[in-house]
């Protein structure tokens, strides 16, 4: 493996993008990765960061914030790749992202099923606070 960087994604990697997701299971029938993409490049609060060796993109992560907190989403490492940090990685480039922002914190969220994701953000640092996450569609997509 070549170095590997960490830089916003190019229109000419998205394809290649999505298709990482699906290779990793992110996607889901209620969301539209063109159309979380496209929303996460629309400003300057969030962006795609893909992580390349070489040519070939090899992970992502999507991160933003809204101000006061940020989050990130689409944290992916190509299933060839994994087990050798670059997960870690890809969230050092993210709290940089939003360090270089001036945002002091990053919040997770992760389905309470997923025990593998949950020990890896452990291992990072990352721990469970009390709070109760609440939403409301503001928009009507399919269904869950």
């Amino acid at each position: 493996m070549a170095s590997v960087e960490f830089r916003p994604v190019q229109d000419t990697e998205i394809a290649s993008v999505i298709a990482l997701w699906e290779k990793c299971s992110l996607t889901r029938p209620w969301n539209n990765p063109d159309k979380d993409i496209a929303f996460a490049r629309s400003g300057p609060a969030s962006d795609l960061l893909v992580m390349v060796d070489g040519e070939t993109v090899i992970g992502s992560v999507m991160v933003g914030h809204d101000g006061h907190r940020g989050i990130v989403y689409y944290v992916a490492t190509h299933p060839e790749f994994q087990r050798k940090g670059l997960g870690g990685a890809a969230m050092r480039a993210a709290e940089t992202w939003l360090t270089q922002r001036g945002v002091w914190k990053l919040n997770l969220l992760v389905r309470p099923e997923n025990e593998a994701v949950r020990s890896f953000y452990e291992k990072l640092g990352y721990e469970v606070e009390p709070r109760l996450c609440m939403a409301r569609k503001l928009i009507a997509v399919p269904s869950e």
